[in-house]
């Protein structure tokens, strides 16, 4: 199983915590133009309170319960939140270069190996790929050396990943995947996006791009929170997901819905993430929360965590209820 450990050094969280309050702050400075918006999964206008965390709002969608920021940054303050942002900058030169080689162990290869699953299963063209959001480039970096695809482009909007995944030999377009022009209508047999939806304004104009780029038949598989997940439903406003960049916490029934407005057909949706059990326990180790009103989880997180805590992570992936979720789709034609 995947620690949290191997992939956040706790050495540097005062540092790296200096530059998410400064990112925080400066995007407060701008709420008075925060803009309010209908569900960004099935559109709808009512939606319920849900709790505010660091000056930002959440409500639940009382259709699909869906819950958001709302309401949220423009597409225009977060297109310069995310070029200007110092704790993005603190990750690539400081957390992704000393984590790389664990979360290419734990995180990277075994997500090629599923990609690569994915592909034989639903007999999917290995001409191109697609990764919108590149980040460090590790993913795509590591694909590269398996011959697998032929071309392989990364839309990266933030400026000091981008030029990481340059300096990695990648091909690059520096900009949101809804700005990105292609030549000659290039389309792409296999399109990836890691936890990248989550932080938009417009999902839907997101999902809308992409599958536009697709070929008949392609695949597009994303990986986002999953709002009913365990740690996120139990932690609330202590959880670590729920943070001023994730604006949307979709479901599994959510993200279904839109999907198939896109024309795009779900092939699977799991939940394969190991951390839940962990999260929610280091969180009542270090004080932050705690189980005294649910002796069940106390057991199972605390009491007999040894003994218990590999198979209760187990249940919530067998079960959809990890809070990361990997959604697979497929071109309608």
């Amino acid at each position: 199983m995947l620690k949290e450990n191997e992939i956040r050094n706790s050495k540097i969280t005062v540092e790296q915590n200096i530059a998410l309050l400064t990112d925080i702050g400066r995007l407060l400075t701008k709420s008075k133009f925060f803009q309010k918006i209908n569900c960004p999964s099935c559109d709808s206008d009512k939606y319920i309170n849900r709790f505010d965390k660091n000056g930002f709002h959440y409500v639940t969608c009382e259709n699909c319960s869906t819950f958001f920021i709302n309401p949220r940054p423009t597409p225009e303050i977060l297109e310069s939140f995310y070029r200007e942002s110092l704790n993005y900058a603190f990750w690539n030169s400081n957390i992704f270069p000393k984590s790389e080689e664990k979360r290419l162990q734990k995180i990277f290869i075994p997500r090629i190996s599923n990609l690569i699953k994915m592909i034989e299963k639903y007999k999917i063209n290995k001409n191109a790929i697609l990764e919108v959001g590149g980040g460090f480039g590790t993913f795509c970096s590591e694909l590269a050396k398996r011959n697998i695809f032929k071309k392989i482009v990364v839309v990266e909007p933030v400026h000091e990943l981008a030029e990481t995944c340059k300096k990695r030999g990648l091909f690059v377009l520096e900009d949101p995947i809804e700005k990105v022009h292609f030549k000659d209508n290039d389309k792409f047999d296999v399109i990836v996006s890691f936890e990248v939806i989550e932080h938009l304004f417009s999902p839907q104009d997101f999902i809308s791009s992409i599958s536009s780029f697709l070929n008949e038949n392609g695949l597009l598989i994303i990986t986002c929170p999953n709002g009913s997940g365990f740690d996120i439903e139990i932690l609330r406003t202590e959880s670590d997901s729920v943070d001023h960049e994730h604006l949307n916490y979709f479901n599994p029934k959510s993200i279904k819905h839109l999907f198939e407005k896109n024309k795009l057909e779900i092939l699977e949706i799991i939940t394969p993430g190991e951390l839940d059990a962990e999260l929610v326990r280091n969180k009542v180790l270090s004080n932050k929360i705690n189980l005294n009103s649910q002796p069940f989880l106390k057991k199972v997180l605390i009491d007999e965590w040894d003994l218990l805590g590999e198979k209760f992570q187990q249940f919530l992936i067998d079960n959809k209820l990890s809070s990361n979720m990997w959604v697979v789709a497929k071109k309608i034609c």
